[in-house]
């Protein structure tokens, strides 16, 4: 699914009138044309090559930060961030991963805790919590991670969200059949349908959710949450986001 194009104002905000043609080929092709080609390359594949780049080049400077803020943003773990460039290390220079370590830590300094949770709940399911759900964070509220188990015969996911995470309201459309089947993997979560009551997820549930019924799925407030999604095949198929689950919406069922 392709992201929004970035805008990038940092040129025109810093060279504007000192180089004028630099800041526009900064701001509206390397950012607006070249980093915007998600259909080609994701953000956070762009952001690896980037960063790998640059440290590799021996630039450690407030550039390799920015990167390194945006590589965090675009869905690199504190975990994944380490091993990237100790991997690095390796062939471009071990002072040069050490310089790197040391911007790193503090871009990634409020991670360790969410980290050692997320490792902490792993160890509680069988199934993988999976990578960063990049493609479809724009609708979700907080983090989520997406682990594809499976593509063949009904294709399923194992989807893992932070606490307080939570999808958009959304509707799986389908002229016949289509739908969603949820079944509760770890941690607590909550599923419910316009108009009802929410229904609390634990490991075991299963959530039967029929086709263009508006919907929405997530954590509790209090715990790491991870179900499996099944797509039920059906005809003209296909799936429509829609508005966030408000703070107050979502608060109503801590109470």
């Amino acid at each position: 699914m392709a992201q929004e194009k970035i805008v990038q104002t940092a040129g025109r905000d810093q060279l504007s009138e000192f180089a004028p043609k630099f800041a526009e080929l900064n701001d509206d092709v390397l950012f607006g044309e070249v980093w915007s080609r998600n259909d080609l390359l994701g953000l956070r594949d762009r952001s690896l090559v980037t960063i790998t780049s640059l440290i590799s080049q021996g630039i450690t400077d407030s550039s390799l930060t920015y990167h390194l803020q945006s590589a965090k943003k675009n869905g690199i773990t504190r975990t994944e961030i380490a091993e990237i460039i100790t991997h690095i290390g390796f062939y471009a220079g071990w002072p040069k991963a050490w310089a790197a370590f040391r911007l790193a830590k503090d871009v990634w300094a409020e991670d360790t805790t969410g980290e050692d949770a997320k490792a902490a709940f792993q160890r509680e399911m069988i199934f993988p919590v999976g990578e960063p759900n990049t493609a479809y964070a724009k609708y979700f509220v907080g983090n989520s991670y997406l682990a594809r188990i499976s593509t063949g015969q009904i294709p399923f996911s194992n989807v893992t969200f932070e606490p307080r995470c939570r999808n958009n309201w959304h509707i799986h459309k389908a002229t016949k059949g289509g739908g969603q089947m949820l079944v509760g993997v770890a941690g607590r979560g909550w599923y419910q349908e316009e108009g009802k009551p929410a229904q609390e997820i634990l490991p075991g549930t299963v959530i039967h959710i029929p086709a263009n019924v508006k919907h929405w799925h997530g954590a509790a407030a209090d715990s790491w949450f991870a179900h499996l999604a099944f797509e039920i095949p059906g005809e003209n198929a296909s799936n429509e986001w829609l508005e966030p689950v408000t703070d107050e919406e979502y608060d109503k069922l801590q109470k």
